[in-house]
C-alpha cells in the first residue's frame, strides 16, 4: 500500500502538543489499537491483551518519565486528546521493544546513509513487520518555550523516529541486535529527544552518552558538516565519524561486532544491502537532488519487498533528510512508484502560543 503520509502539527508545551496529537490523530490511534492491540499480535500471539502487557508498560513508562520527563507529559497529553488509557498511550512508544526482534529475520530492517558537504543528506529505508505503511505520519513539531522546530517521520501514535530540526540536525537509525532488551527509553524516543534538543552531531552523541535505553540500535546523525554513526548496546556507546557513511543490520565496531546477535542469513542480507547502498553511492556524486536517492531506495536489495507475510519485514517507507535546507521527503509504502511527500520549515510554526501545566 502506498499514500500520501497523515500530517500533524503539534505547537505549544509538552502536555498540550500531546493533546493536540491525541485529539487529531484519535481516530487513527483507535483503529490501531483495535487492530490486534496495534498489532502486536502478529508477534505475540493472537490472544495478547493489553492487561497482560500491564507490568512491562509501567515499567517503560517510568524510564521514561525519568530519562525524558517532557516526552512522558507529551505522551500523558497524547492520552488526554485521543480518549486513551496511558497504559495504551505508552504502549504506542514502546510497541517495538514489547514485540521484541526475531533472531530468524531473513529480510531487513533499514539501510541508512549519511554525506557531508554541499549535498549533505541522510537517506534510509524503514524497513518493518506488520504491514505499517498505512500507519506512517509526519509531526511538525514546535516547542513553546525555545521556539525550536522539527520534522518527523513516524507512525500512528508515536511521538518519534526519525527527522530533522531547524538547527540543521538530521538522525537516523537501524536495528542492531545484542543484549537484553529491558524498561530504558526506547531509541524512537530517544531521537525524538536529540531533535528536541541538540544542533549538532557533538551534542547529539553527548545526550546519547547520558540516556539509559532500552534496546540496542544504530543512530546515524549528520548536521552537514560532519556525520557520525553511533552503535549502541547495553549501556555502550561506540561512535564512527566520517564524511560519507552507510549502515543496516549488522555491528561494524569490531568490539561490538562479536556480540551481534543476527542469525547468518539476516546477516547475509544486511551485508548485500550495505554492499548495495555503498556501491551506489560511490557511483553517484553527493551534490544530488534530494529525490534522486529514492532511485536508490526503489532498486533491491535495499527494497525489501512484500512476502505477503504481516510478520515479515518490508519497506514500509523511505526518507531522505537534509539538514542544511531542514526538509523532509518521504515516500510512504513501497518506495518504487509510491508519490513523494516533501515538507519543510517555511512558513510555519513561527507563532508563539501561550501554554498553562508546561
Amino acid at each position: 500500500m502506498s499514500s500520501l503520509p497523515d500530517v500533524i502539527a503539534l505547537d505549544g508545551c509538552p502536555l498540550t502538543r500531546g493533546q493536540q496529537h491525541g485529539r487529531q490523530a484519535a481516530g487513527r490511534i483507535a483503529a490501531f489499537l483495535d487492530d490486534g492491540l496495534a498489532r502486536l499480535d502478529t508477534f505475540l500471539g493472537p490472544d495478547i491483551r493489553l492487561s497482560d502487557l500491564g507490568q512491562d508498560i509501567a515499567a517503560y513508562g517510568a524510564a521514561i518519565e525519568r530519562e525524558t520527563p517532557e516526552l512522558y507529559r507529551e505522551i500523558a497529553g497524547l492520552s488526554e486528546g485521543a480518549g486513551i488509557s496511558m497504559d495504551e498511550a505508552v504502549l504506542l512508544q514502546v510497541r517495538r521493544e514489547l514485540a521484541g526482534f526475531s533472531r530468524f529475520n531473513t529480510s531487513g530492517d533499514c539501510t541508512t546513509f549519511a554525506r557531508t558537504g554541499e549535498g549533505a543528506v541522510i537517506g534510509q529505508t524503514v524497513d518493518l513487520a506488520g504491514d505499517l505503511d498505512d500507519q506512517v505520519t509526519l509531526l511538525k513539531v514546535r516547542d513553546a518555550a525555545s521556539g525550536h522546530r522539527a520534522l518527523v517521520m513516524s507512525f500512528t501514535g508515536l511521538l518519534g523516529y526519525l527527522g530533522v530540526n531547524d538547527r540543521g540536525l538530521a538522525v537516523g537509525l537501524n536495528l542492531v541486535l545484542a543484549g537484553d532488551w529491558r524498561p530504558g527509553l526506547p531509541p524512537y524516543l530517544a531521537i525524538r529527544h536529540l531533535l528536541d534538543t541538540c544542533g549538532s552531531v557533538e551534542e547529539a552523541i553527548a545526550c546519547l552518552q547520558e540516556l539509559d535505553l532500552a534496546s540496542s540500535r544504530c543512530f546515524m546523525l549528520c548536521d552537514g558538516k560532519a556525520a557520525a554513526f553511533v552503535e549502541a548496546m547495553e549501556g555502550k556507546l561506540a561512535v564512527h565519524r566520517g564524511a560519507e557513511l552507510t549502515h543496516t543490520n549488522h555491528f561494524l565496531d569490531p568490539a561490538f561486532a562479536p556480540h551481534d546477535e543476527l542469525n547468518i542469513f539476516a546477516q547475509n542480507g544486511s551485508r548485500k544491502r550495505f554492499e548495495a547502498c555503498r556501491d551506489w553511492l560511490a557511483s553517484h556524486d553527493a551534490n544530488r537532488e534530494p529525490g534522486s536517492y529514492f532511485d536508490l531506495f526503489s532498486t533491491e536489495p535495499v527494497r525489501v519487498k512484500d512476502s505477503g507475510n504481516r510478520a515479515v519485514e518490508k519497506t514500509v517507507a523511505s526518507v531522505v533528510l537534509d539538514p542544511v535546507n531542514r526538509s523532509l521527503h518521504v515516500r510512504a509504502g513501497d518506495p518504487f512508484g509510491a508519490p513523494t511527500a516533501s515538507f519543510d520549515m517555511v512558513g510555519w510554526g513561527e507563532n508563539r502560543h501561550e501554554c498553562a501545566n508546561a
